[in-house]
């Protein structure tokens, strides 16, 4: 079982670097987000951009707790490549709207303090990072194989 980072031994990790490319507004980021103990601060703000809500254009600071679950999957599955996201921060009207159309959307979602994303990772299938998630038992972790992705969020361990 691996566990995400935490302070006291963040500072053996060096550099975290994550890559995106999200699947709404086709932008792509590529950054390195922290290094030891010590996150970017200008890296967090533009993670935050990225993650925005893509229909109303709002932003919320990102939990880095959130990049580092994101990290370490990456580590655990022995693979660097490019974070699909399908939703990152959702405002609360995206969120009551998302209610009404969609199955499965919480009304208190942590999308709406930037602590949770759905995302994919072109080459892994979404049930192996759902597994990968699971054994590191760190925040929320939610399999829609329908839909093919995988909800992540720095919250406490639960799964569904």
């Amino acid at each position: 079982m691996v566990s995400v980072p935490s302070i006291s031994c963040a500072k053996a990790l060096g550099k975290r670097s994550l890559s995106f490319v999200h699947t709404r507004t086709q932008q792509e980021l590529t950054l390195t987000y922290a290094w030891g103990q010590a996150y970017n601060p200008r890296a967090l703000a533009q993670i935050s951009q990225f993650l925005r809500d893509y229909q109303t254009g709002q932003t919320h600071p990102i939990d880095p707790k959130l990049l580092d679950i994101l990290w370490a999957i990456q580590g655990e599955m022995g693979r660097k490549g490019v974070y699909e996201v399908i939703s990152g921060f959702r405002s609360p009207q995206t969120n009551r709207k998302l209610r009404r159309t969609s199955s499965g959307v919480a009304g208190h979602s942590l999308h709406m303090q930037g602590k949770a994303v759905d995302i994919r990772f072109p080459g892994i299938d979404t049930d192996q990072i759902h597994q990968c998630a699971v054994e590191m038992r760190t925040g929320g972790v939610g399999y829609y194989a329908k839909a093919d992705f995988v909800h992540l969020d720095s919250g406490q361990y639960r799964t569904w």
